[in-house]
């Protein structure tokens, strides 16, 4: 509740640049939760102090803009990036590996998927810049196709509990359990699926 109206405070002062700029920042690891982020900026839609839609258009800009430029870091220094001071507290070594083979086998699955995975979304977005695997236009359009799902709900949520923080903090806590959720199921039919086709591959 203190961090939703910290940010709501901010974002009443400095409006639409606040929220685009604290969004590009949360695509770097600044441990802000980027939900948390939407909601705020659609709180002070709801409040009148911005126009929701824009809002929505702000959010889409800020969240591709941070996801490109962490991709591209990683495209430009490859292997080095992990020597930047601010990147190696965030992604070690050890994460990196795990993450480039997970990269290695399912690359479109798991970019997609990083949008949904806060914590690891940076660390995927690097090393997929890494990576021969994916282009940087493929990344931006399974970026946006993650990010047309993800920022209109938590924005227009912010937006329709802006007068009762006390609903909009259970609405935003119902909205992460139900995409860990979906996220859960999606990881295990997947994982299924490969494994079943992996058996057959071995039967023939």
């Amino acid at each position: 509740m203190e961090f939703l109206n910290l940010l709501v405070h901010i974002f009443s002062e400095y409006g639409y640049i606040a929220v685009f700029l604290v969004l590009i920042l949360c695509g770097f690891g600044l441990p802000v939760p980027e939900d948390i982020s939407l909601v705020s900026g659609g709180v002070i839609a709801g409040l009148g102090k911005a126009d929701p839609h824009f809002m929505f258009l702000v959010g889409m800009a800020g969240v591709l803009i941070g996801d490109a430029s962490v991709f591209l870091l990683g495209r430009i220094y490859g292997i080095r990036v992990l020597q930047i001071p601010m990147i190696s507290r965030i992604v070690t070594p050890e994460r990196f590996a795990k993450v480039q083979d997970k990269i290695g086998k399912y690359g479109n699955w798991v970019t997609f998927m990083a949008r949904f995975m806060p914590g690891l979304r940076m660390p995927i977005y690097l090393t997929a810049g890494t990576s021969d695997r994916i282009s940087f236009y493929r990344f931006v359009a399974l970026d946006f196709m993650a990010a047309i799902i993800s920022v209109p709900i938590w924005v227009y949520l912010g937006y329709f509990g802006a007068h009762n923080f006390g609903t909009l903090l259970t609405w935003v806590h119902q909205g992460q359990l139900t995409v860990f959720g979906l996220l859960g199921g999606a990881i295990l039919f997947f994982g299924i699926t490969y494994w079943i086709r992996k058996k057959r591959s071995a039967a023939l």
